[in-house]
C-alpha cells in the first residue's frame, strides 16, 4: 500500500547506519540508501517530528546457520558509532540495539509513547533483518508504519527486494523518501 497520510505525531526511526555497518557496505545502493536516510533526518527535524536513530551491539544467541563466522569476536573501536553523515543532534533519541529488532528489550516502544508517537517511518539497514524485524514489531504493537524502501538496503539484492515487494505490503506503506517528506510538508 502506497502513503496515504502522515499522523500528527510521527516518527522516523532509522536502523544500523554505524561505522562498522556502512563501512563495510560502500557499494552505490548504500550509498543511496544513506543519502536519502539522512535527508529524512534533516527534514523530520526541520518539522520538529522526533527522530530516533539506532545501532547494534550484539545478536540473538540462538544457533543459525547464517552469518556467525567469527561471531565471537570482539568488534572494532567504533564499530557501533553512528555515521557522520546522521549529524547526530541533542534532540534525536538513541537506542541501542542486541538483537535484530529495535522494539526488542530497547525501551523503544515506551519513548514512542511517551512522546505521543503513533506512526513511525523506517529507514536504514539491512531491509531483510534489522529493518524487516523492526517493522514486524512495529506492526505487532499497532503503529501505523511506513517504510521509505529508497532509504534502506541491503548486502543481498534478492532479498532486500523480497522485503520491499512482498513483506512490506503486509506490515504498512511504503513510500520514496521524497514522498514522505512532500507528506509531511502537506500535513504540518
Amino acid at each position: 500500500m502506497t502513503l496515504t497520510t502522515i499522523d500528527p505525531t510521527a516518527a522516523l526511526v532509522v536502523i544500523d547506519l554505524q561505522k562498522g555497518i556502512v563501512s563495510a557496505h560502500t557499494d552505490d545502493p548504500v550509498v543511496a540508501a544513506v543519502k536519502q536516510a539522512t535527508h529524512l533526518t534533516a527534514e523530520f527535524r526541520r518539522h520538529g517530528l522526533p527522530v530516533v536513530l539506532v545501532n547494534v551491539t550484539g545478536r540473538a544467541p540462538g544457533r543459525t546457520e547464517a552469518g556467525r563466522s567469527g561471531s565471537n569476536a570482539v568488534p572494532p573501536a567504533g564499530w557501533a558509532d553512528l555515521i557522520d553523515e546522521l549529524d547526530v543532534r541533542p534532540t534525536d533519541h538513541l537506542i541501542t540495539k542486541r538483537r535484530r529488532s529495535a522494539f526488542h528489550d530497547t525501551g523503544l516502544d515506551t519513548l514512542l509513547r511517551d512522546l505521543g508517537v503513533t506512526q513511525i517511518v523506517l529507514a536504514g539497514i539491512s531491509t531483510s533483518a534489522g529493518v524487516e524485524s523492526t517493522a514486524r514489531s512495529a506492526s505487532d504493537y499497532g503503529y501505523h508504519v511506513v517504510l521509505a524502501t529508497d532509504a534502506m538496503t541491503d548486502p543481498d539484492t534478492d532479498a532486500h527486494r523480497h522485503s520491499v515487494e512482498r513483506v512490506f505490503p503486509k506490515l504498512g506503506e511504503t513510500a520514496t523518501g521524497a514522498e514522505v517528506i512532500d507528506m509531511v510538508e502537506a500535513t504540518r
